[in-house]
């Protein structure tokens, strides 16, 4: 069999249903090889970098590990931003590239870069295949290592001279990855820290929505009636109005809820990547530290751990739930979570839509409103992210999709089609700024093509909003951060999508409200914002 053949039958072995990508002179084979493949359809885009971003939010949101393909050179650096991304947000992508022949690779050749080098900074594992009979072997390490916790990025680069050979390997058996739990002792010491505690403070991460310990961190945090906050990335793990729900943390500034950590003697942090925010930001007064997560804890002078349990997060939480901790209901100073409420505009829900201002929180409250509790948002990095990550709360974890490691601009788009091919009956609302809208924009037409429908929100003011900002507080002026934007309804008529214009709050609603209802178009609303408080 050739290898290329073998290579696809792995991938089949490993339960892969898309590899986003464009073809080279050195992944021909390869890509001929899919096209025989009944189980994996080849999406062929506009840009690597989008191939990745599809891969990543893909795999956040299929339980599977996302997969991209590049050629050489330039298709391999191309992936790199996406790549980064989905290592820095513990998303299990596996990128497969092409690479010159052996015979090339020792001296100054064309488009010859050494990739595996390149990509190992920002990888969990980068390796080149130099034996075609080890394919297997390679494959199906790939996917453990980058679905194993914390997950993240593989890069495999495959040289043009092994895609022909014939071999006769076959796809290794995909076992059972078995979770890991602390012992008994360590429980036992972990309930014991709680329960000599007074005021507990638990800290929640994306960790908990990687290994679906949602239920198990409900039932803990209701045994416990402690507070509880959420990283940006794990949105919607407790009800909008659930009375322990503080809501977010990790703002760079009018991070309400610092003033409650500051009150506790215990923080429990569960699953949370440091990525986020570092524990410096959030602890200054280094309060004693919790710590539950698949990994050791990192060397922190602000995180100081007196106990820890490595492991599997929806084990460990459900031996902890039966060991029954000591409820330890309190509230900290100064009504904190009505004030969160009210000033992150949470509660309030736009009923007079023609007196308000057409802001970023009220676009969120109506996109809250009409949207069905399944509704994936994929928000883009800018001014808004901000917003959304203080506003806007999902009715369920893992339905808002943020980049928050690298937090690469750009990822919205395309990452709304790897949400739409792993969700395809769930509305998918893609919100960008202009600043990120048009760096990925080509990947409309993939998303066309695939006969793909979601809604494109994008927020246009023709500047670099944070950027200005913060250039503004610092210099008291800014450079750099203005642009001017094309005619988004007439981009949307040239890429035959729908393209609609908001003025007002009262027109983004029914504009809004007849997008979700087209099942099978894509539509952009372009809109200028007024003032928003968190923009």
């Amino acid at each position: 069999m050739k290898a290329t053949d073998m290579l696809v039958q792995c991938l089949e072995n490993e339960g892969v249903e898309y590899i986003f990508g464009i073809p080279g002179k050195e992944t021909l084979d390869l890509v001929n090889s899919l096209s025989k493949s009944k189980q994996i359809q080849f999406v062929n885009v506009r840009h690597e970098q989008g191939a990745a971003f599809m891969a990543d939010v893909y795999a956040r949101l299929s339980n599977k590990a996302g997969v991209c393909l590049a050629t050489l050179g330039p298709g391999a650096t191309n992936l790199l931003t996406g790549i980064a991304s989905a290592q820095l947000d513990h998303s299990p992508v596996i990128a497969i590239t092409g690479q010159a022949p052996f015979e090339r690779q020792h001296e100054e050749s064309h488009q010859y870069i050494n990739v595996v080098k390149m990509f190992e900074p920002v990888t969990k594992w980068a390796t080149q295949i130099k034996e075609s009979q080890s394919i297997p072997t390679i494959i199906r390490k790939a996917f453990k290592i980058a679905k194993t916790e914390k997950s993240g990025a593989v890069i495999i680069e495959l040289p043009e001279n092994l895609a022909t050979q014939m071999i006769s390997a076959k796809p290794i058996s995909v076992n059972e990855i078995f979770p890991v739990i602390p012992i008994l002792e360590g429980f036992q010491d972990a309930v014991s820290t709680i329960n000599k505690s007074s005021k507990p403070f638990i800290i929640i991460g994306n960790g908990i929505i990687r290994q679906n310990a949602e239920n198990e961190l409900l039932t803990f945090a209701e045994t416990l009636q402690a507070p509880v906050i959420h990283s940006f990335m794990s949105k919607g793990i407790l009800p909008k109005t659930h009375q322990l729900n503080f809501y977010t943390f990790g703002f760079n500034k009018d991070d309400i809820v610092l003033s409650g950590i500051d009150e506790a003697d215990l923080l429990i942090v569960i699953g949370f990547d440091f990525v986020e925010k570092l524990p410096k930001e959030w602890n200054k007064k280094k309060i004693a530290i919790l710590h539950i997560d698949s990994n050791q804890a990192e060397t922190n002078e602000y995180y100081p751990v007196g106990v820890e349990l490595v492991g599997n997060l929806k084990n460990i939480l459900n031996e902890i739930n039966q060991l029954k901790p000591t409820p330890k209901p309190w509230k900290p100073f100064g009504n904190l979570q009505e004030t969160i409420r009210r000033v992150y505009q949470i509660d309030e829900k736009p009923t007079d839509i023609q007196s308000l201002p057409l802001t970023i929180e009220n676009v969120l409250s109506i996109i809250e409103t009409f949207s069905p509790a399944k509704t994936i948002v994929v928000s883009d990095v800018g001014a808004h992210k901000t917003s959304i990550a203080r506003t806007y709360q999902p009715m369920l974890p893992n339905r808002l999709i943020l980049s928050n490691g690298l937090a690469s601009m750009g990822i919205a788009l395309p990452g709304s089609i790897g949400a739409k091919l792993a969700c395809p009956n769930d509305p998918v609302i893609c919100i960008t700024g202009d600043g990120g809208a048009l760096m990925n924009i080509a990947e409309l037409e993939t998303a066309k093509r695939l006969g793909l429908s979601f809604i494109i929100i994008v927020l246009n003011d023709s500047v670099l909003k944070m950027e200005q900002d913060m250039m503004d507080e610092k210099f008291g002026t800014n450079f750099g951060v203005s642009f001017n934007n094309p005619d988004y309804i007439q981009l949307a008529e040239s890429f035959r999508v729908i393209g609609k214009r908001a003025n007002t709050l009262t027109e983004f609603s029914n504009i809004f409200s007849e997008a979700l209802t087209e099942s099978k178009k894509i539509t952009i609303i372009d809109i200028h914002l007024h003032n928003s408080l968190h923009g």
